[in-house]
Order: C-alpha cells, then structure tokens, then sequence
C-alpha cells in the first residue's frame, strides 16, 4: 500500500545541481518523517537528509551541509532533495525513505552520477 517513486536523477557536472523528488502514496504523508539515504558502489546505505512531517526540523549528514536542501509539500504529497554544488562523491543511487508503525519503506531509487 505504501509507495514511494523518485525521480530526477541523472548525470551532472561537478558543481553542478540537480532536484530529486519522492512521490508518496498509501498513507498520511503529513503526519511521518521522511528521508533521503544514498548508497554508493561498496558503500553502507548513507542517510544524507531528514524532514519533519510538518517541515518545520530538518537535519543532514555533515558531507552534504551547505549544499543540498530537503523540502515537502504536504498537499502534493511530495519531499524533494536539491542538491547545488555536486561532487564526484555524491555519486550514487537516492532513495527515498519513511517508516510507519514497525516498518520501513523505500522507494526504488534514482541514480545520481556526478563525474566530467
């Protein structure tokens, strides 16, 4: 019942930008966290953002402040990722996350590849 889609992944410069988003179906989307992990190739799963379910308390991983942003829009049911000045380390595959009740959910991932 729970669904979670992300999209805008792609290739980029470094220094360049780029907006993922995580579209949220099957349950009460304002009242739950939802983050963002990435994992890259022979790497441990890496949570890189978090966002209250009203919005109002973020937090992210110290290899990302200052440059990605996490946001959500409660009536569209969406969160989003901007990420501004992109390394070769952020190079990776995002996924979207939430947990309800017992369970976590996770949506299918986006790739994200930074490289010249």
């Amino acid at each position: 019942q729970v669904q979670l889609v992300e999209s805008g992944g792609g290739l980029v410069q470094p220094g360049g930008s780029l907006r993922l988003s995580c579209a949220a179906s099957g349950f009460t989307f304002s009242f739950y966290r939802m983050s963002w992990y990435r994992q890259a190739p022979g790497k441990e799963r890496e949570l890189v953002a978090t966002i209250s379910g009203g919005g109002t308390s973020r937090n992210y991983a110290d290899s990302v402040k200052g440059r990605f942003a996490i946001s959500r829009d409660n009536p569209k049911n969406t969160v989003l990722l901007q990420m501004n000045s992109l390394k070769p380390e952020d190079t990776a595959v995002y996924y979207c996350n939430t947990r309800r009740d017992s369970l976590a959910y996770w949506g299918q991932g986006t790739q994200v590849t930074v490289s010249s």
